[in-house]
């Protein structure tokens, strides 16, 4: 099971399109309220799978990017974009990367960023790692206890739809009989 935590957190990052790897730290947090997974392995599978990826795709782009970028000098990413990427994440990088797990969508993008912009090594992993896992740490928490409340969680949503069902057709036919008697008037 921890391979394929592992496995799964690592595709997340290095894989298009994105695989929702956030499904497996909700599933790890169910196996970990019933008893079949430790939540501190768990979490620490969670991150050295995240981790892999996301080092992967900074150093990948610290190695090649920057140099492919700059000899090919695209129209809208060229060497002008590169020297403003770089005062930013000089500036602000360590921000960024703090954060950079709760933006879904343009994770990879931060890594490869990064990279590109020859962000040091050292400040990458330490706040890229903070930022799994405070991140992993609160969704699987979360999950788990989700999970464990599970029977709350269904008794709450079947009363919710007994409240909202009956308030939303009322709504709709309040609405279908004011529009009908609006085009009777009005012809």
């Amino acid at each position: 099971m921890a391979a394929c935590v592992r496995q799964a957190s690592a595709a997340e990052q290095g894989s298009f399109p994105p695989f929702p790897g956030d499904m497996f730290i909700l599933a790890a947090g169910g196996l970990v309220a019933v008893g079949r997974l430790m939540p501190v392995p768990a979490l620490a599978v969670i991150i050295g799978g995240g981790m892999t990826s996301v080092m992967l795709l900074y150093l990948l782009c610290k190695r090649y990017g920057r140099e492919y970028i700059l000899r090919k000098n695209f129209r809208y990413f060229n060497a002008n974009d590169i020297a403003r990427m770089d005062k930013r994440l000089a500036r602000w990088g360590w921000l960024v990367l703090l954060f950079s797990r709760f933006v879904p969508g343009v994770r990879s993008v931060i890594a490869l960023s990064a990279g590109i912009a020859q962000y040091p090594l050292a400040k990458m992993a330490l706040l890229s790692t903070i930022s799994y896992f405070i991140f992993s740490s609160l969704l699987l928490i979360a999950s788990t206890k989700l999970f464990a409340n599970l029977d709350s969680v269904v008794r709450f949503i079947a009363l919710y739809n007994k409240i909202i069902w009956p308030i939303l057709i009322i709504l709709v036919l309040r609405y279908v009989i004011f529009k009908i008697r609006r085009m009777r008037n009005g012809a």
